[in-house]
């Protein structure tokens, strides 16, 4: 657990959620479960036991710094890694590798997103530490695959081949998010699993891995530890995804593996999958706050600020108030929601 250090991506925007979500007060920073913990919160905290706080690093866009430091005052101050501008997960998680590195050479990392959602903690505790486990002394990296439910165009896929080592397979490709058609014939394979964006590696393959297929990140960010000049270095820094930037050339060489896991995970995208996760009444209408319901259906409301809200006759929308600002959508529109916001 020492060698142990998690890496929190929290740099979005979550416009989908607007007005809950903005870009000011985006929604890892948010109860958005109705729990009294936000997003974010509950990311450190299914990592209790398998992670001293010491160990977690934040990567955040530099607006967002005084949030993380009053929502996870645990975190130490110097783990908390403020983007100048955002430059999608390549350089992010790379920066905080190099991080990691200075620190722990023999560090063991879990690289994980600020917003996604865990309904059985315990499974996934068990499933991390059985990927660390593989991880520590080896050469590869590892990707939680999430064992899917239903026929998902929202989410990328890994196709997985050879068991290697307990629950642990190689991964044969990663793929894109598919049309319904494609999603359909990946569930019924039964050897394609959701991409949870959760990655597993020793901090020395991860470098060694970003060195060989991204020199121009690497270098970058070896400027940047040598000159602590963040703010004119990481903006010029080439903006990629770490699927792209590694997980794809890796994978090509043997080197990725997945482990597929059921723990109730969901990435907490838009309403659809809000309401997917809150318990809902009998007629399927699901609320945080209070919200009063008569002959109502399949509605998925979000009033934390509101003294008291009473809906009548809507079937299948979506309201949603914060600050002032008020949403009332089909939720068959929901995709029009950034639209609606500009």
């Amino acid at each position: 657990m020492n060698n142990t250090h998690v890496v929190i991506m929290a740099g979005g925007v979550g416009s989908r959620f607007w007005p809950l979500s903005t870009p000011e007060y985006p929604k890892q920073f948010i109860d958005i479960l109705g729990c009294g913990r936000t997003l974010i919160q509950l990311t450190v905290d299914r990592f209790k036991g398998v992670c001293r706080d010491e160990n977690f690093w934040i990567v955040t866009n530099e607006n967002y710094v005084d949030i993380v430091r009053k929502q996870l005052p645990s975190i130490p101050v110097n783990h908390i890694l403020a983007e100048p501008a955002a430059r999608n997960t390549a350089p992010c998680i790379t920066w905080a590798c190099w991080n990691i590195r200075k620190e722990n050479p023999n560090a063991n990392v879990v690289v994980t997103p600020a917003d996604a959602v865990v309904m059985n903690v315990e499974e996934f505790r068990r499933v991390i530490n059985n990927a660390l486990d593989f991880t520590k002394d080896k050469d590869a990296i590892v990707t939680i695959g999430i064992k899917p439910s239903r026929p998902e165009t929202g989410y990328g896929y890994v196709e997985v081949s050879d068991n290697i080592k307990g629950e642990i397979c190689k991964v044969k490709e990663f793929k894109e998010k598919p049309d319904l058609q494609t999603a359909q014939t990946y569930l019924e394979n039964g050897n394609y699993l959701w991409n949870a964006g959760i990655f597993v590696w020793n901090v020395n393959t991860i470098v060694l891995s970003i060195t060989k297929y991204k020199p121009n990140i690497a270098g970058d960010m070896d400027n940047i530890m040598t000159t602590g000049n963040v703010k004119e270095i990481f903006p010029q820094c080439e903006k990629i995804s770490v699927d792209f930037a590694v997980m794809e050339p890796a994978s090509k060489e043997n080197k990725v593996f997945t482990h597929p896991a059921d723990f109730g995970w969901s990435d907490l995208g838009n309403w659809a999958s809000l309401h997917d996760k809150l318990q809902k009444d009998v007629n399927n209408n699901v609320a945080v706050g209070n919200v009063h319901f008569f002959e109502c259906n399949d509605c998925v409301v979000h009033t934390e600020d509101a003294k008291r809200v009473v809906l009548q006759g809507l079937d299948g929308y979506i309201v949603s108030e914060k600050n002032g600002q008020l949403l009332i959508c089909k939720r068959s529109e929901e995709q029009r929601i950034k639209e609606f916001n500009n």
